[in-house]
């Protein structure tokens, strides 16, 4: 934004170039069958401005419900990734995010594997904690992708499946 400033003494006008917030980016979504990068999520936001990175890593865990997961398998419909980008766009909107980067896996992953990778960038924490934590409630609440558990009796059940 530029602005007019009074006249100097010697009568030229000054301009001044006032900082302004640049336009949020989306700059990683995926939808992938291979491993997800927490690190390159957290240099995808990178910028000079922010001051807070919040990123967040679902982990398949060894239970659900008291009961052992041995395996989980996630189905995705073709439209993943839209959806994802998305939901993405929808957290970068926000005024206060610098930049959103987001990805699912897909495929079957063990005890340990990282499901979800999101990271959020903003100027302050607190902002950066609220956009990232919305970001991966719309993700779940949202994303058309399914999970099959594999119990260790060999039983198995369909999540967030329609």
């Amino acid at each position: 934004m530029t602005t007019e400033q009074p006249p100097t003494p010697r009568g030229a006008p000054v301009t001044t170039e006032q900082p302004s917030a640049p336009a949020a980016a989306v700059t990683l979504v995926a939808v992938l069958d291979t491993e997800l990068d927490l690190a390159a999520h957290e240099r995808a936001v990178a910028n000079p401005q922010a001051g807070a990175v919040v990123s967040f890593q679902g982990v398949v865990r060894d239970h659900d419900h008291g009961r052992t997961v041995t395996v989980l398998e996630y189905e995705g419909h073709p439209s993943a990734e839209a959806v994802l980008r998305e939901v993405a766009e929808e957290v970068a909107a926000d005024p206060s995010v610098f930049a959103v980067a987001v990805s699912h896996r897909i495929g079957t992953l063990h005890v340990g594997d990282i499901a979800l990778v999101a990271a959020v960038s903003t100027a302050h924490r607190a902002a950066a904690f609220t956009a990232c934590a919305r970001l991966v409630d719309e993700v779940k609440a949202r994303l058309p992708i399914w999970k099959r558990q594999v119990f260790g009796d060999g039983t198995e059940e369909w999540v967030n499946c329609p």
